[in-house]
């Protein structure tokens, strides 16, 4: 995979750590990857990304991977309050309102791949935007294809049936927090939306029991903070 230097000046040391143990994946919102690429290096809005990929499943590198990129922002996984000294950030070219190409996805699962190896990052560590702020973003979305990384090792997926039992709000922020989800301060509604969006994105109404039992089989295989985390 041929990556294309592209530097930001947006970047920082990470702090408290040297290394990343998370990846947080994105979508840009913007109608081009030229003008995704003009913001992350812009100095004035300072935001920035490790990585872009475009729909054409080229791959643009902005911020070395050991460095700090101001791509998470306000949000929280687990015990992890400051995801940007974290994370690794990837942007995927795409306005949020059509399918990511088979190029795109191609490209992010050889470039998620690498990242994770060379970083030790569990894959129940890929997250997306959504996840770590349930009430302020939506991406990478709906249509973005979790279970396909999954399926590549590369994210995780509930292995539940029909599901049973309840449907009870509790018991599902009590799990839904214990996979990671910020759920102290954010509005229940926010975080099964988010929630949904990433595990059951055609899923419709009031929470029900299968929302509970995905979340509870994702918090008693992957809990989130389970690994000490590094400094």
């Amino acid at each position: 995979m041929d990556i294309i230097d592209w530097p930001s000046p947006n970047h920082g040391p990470r702090r408290g750590r040297d290394a990343p143990d998370m990846v947080v994946l994105h979508y840009t919102a913007m109608e081009t990857p030229r003008a995704a690429l003009d913001r992350l290096c812009d100095p004035v809005p300072e935001v920035s990304a490790h990585y872009l990929i475009a729909e054409t499943g080229e791959v643009y590198a902005l911020v070395p991977e050991a460095r700090r990129a101001w791509h998470a922002g306000a949000g929280a996984w687990g015990a992890c309050g400051d995801v940007n000294s974290a994370s690794v950030g990837i942007e995927l070219a795409n306005t949020g309102a059509h399918p990511f190409s088979e190029p795109q996805m191609a490209a992010l699962e050889t470039l998620l791949g690498g990242i994770c190896t060379r970083w030790d990052i569990p894959a129940e560590r890929v997250i997306g935007h959504s996840d770590m702020a349930p009430a302020r973003k939506s991406d990478p979305g709906p249509r973005f294809d979790w279970a396909r990384l999954a399926r590549a090792g590369l994210a995780v997926w509930p292995d539940v049936g029909a599901g049973a039992g309840e449907g009870d709000m509790q018991a599902f922020l009590a799990a839904a927090g214990a996979f990671g989800y910020p759920v102290e301060g954010e509005a229940p509604e926010a975080v099964l939306a988010a929630f949904r969006m990433r595990f059951r994105p055609w899923a419709e109404g009031p929470l029900d029991p299968v929302d509970v039992a995905m979340a509870r089989d994702l918090a008693d295989r992957f809990p989130v903070d389970r690994r000490t985390t590094r400094a």
